[in-house]
């Protein structure tokens, strides 16, 4: 006889296949009911994850400093549910004040800050500028801090009825040590991470979840080689292939949705294995 799971948790029923309900994991993914922001969510690792929230349910406003991109890239993503432009240079204090305001005129309450927007700078080290080392920082570390800040409002909104969450973007760059000469990059990305587990620890008191992913290969324009040399990135990552959208997107959903209510201040690697790879390297 078939064995039947039944739960009165969140009013869902989970049984095996023959009973054929699996409301509560269905429920567990949804995004249904929530609204999203996505920062430098117009292409790349940002869009992939304004998409993933959209086809689950989500209302997701993306950010980007250029307004034509992000206007288009929002229009683009109405085909799969409602997408709002909100453009905005957020690598100062001043931006990520003014993103807030902007967002406050429009919604009461935010249910998931995804803070992605970054920049890379590639130089050698004895020519490495203060320019490539304070842009990248501000955008990459001081950003994702400030604008979290200036949105606590609609962030303690939300989680008056259940988890709100933030989720940082870092870089599989601030674990392990890429040979590319990106010292601000890899800084700012290791930073964050650190900085995810100290603002979750604070922010968890307020019903706030703070959790961080860590994407390896991926194209984008912040990853060219994985977008142009896709087979030969593929060739030195274990899982012999580059990231697809629907890989972040997936680790995206879980973090924001009510599956990872008990998550707090973990970072994530979608990478493939790389990391795995790159300490079991024989010196």
């Amino acid at each position: 006889m078939p064995l039947t799971l039944e739960t009165d948790f969140n009013k869902s029923e989970v049984k095996n296949k023959n009973g054929g309900q699996f409301d509560m994991m269905q429920d567990l993914f949804s995004l249904k009911g929530r609204t999203a922001l996505v920062t430098g969510g117009s292409r790349g690792i940002g869009r992939m994850i304004a998409a993933g929230f959209l086809e689950q349910g989500a209302r997701v406003y993306i950010t980007s400093r250029k307004a034509d991109v992000c206007d288009e890239t929002a229009a683009e993503l109405c085909a799969l549910g409602p997408c709002f432009s909100m453009p905005m240079d957020i690598s100062t204090v001043e931006g990520a004040k003014a993103l807030a305001k902007e967002f406050a005129s429009r919604e009461d309450k935010l249910d998931i800050l995804v803070n992605n927007a970054g920049a890379a700078w590639l130089e050698p080290f004895d020519k490495f500028s203060e320019k490539g080392w304070d842009k990248i920082m501000d955008l990459n570390l001081k950003a994702p801090f400030f604008v979290s800040q200036a949105l606590i409002g609609p962030l303690r909104n939300a989680a008056k009825i259940r988890p709100a969450k933030i989720i940082n973007v870092a870089s599989i760059d601030g674990i392990f040590v890429n040979p590319q000469e990106t010292y601000s990059y890899a800084a700012s990305k290791a930073g964050l991470i650190q900085l995810t587990r100290r603002m979750s620890l604070r922010l968890v008191e307020d019903n706030i979840l703070v959790n961080a992913i860590a994407p390896g290969a991926f194209a984008s324009e912040m990853n060219l080689r994985a977008r142009d040399q896709a087979d030969k990135v593929a060739a030195i990552v274990p899982a012999k292939r580059i990231g697809r959208d629907e890989d972040m997107a997936g680790v995206a959903v879980y973090l924001a949705s009510r599956a990872s209510d008990y998550v707090v201040g973990v970072t994530i690697a979608v990478d493939g294995g790389v990391i795995l790879a790159a300490a079991n390297s024989e010196v």
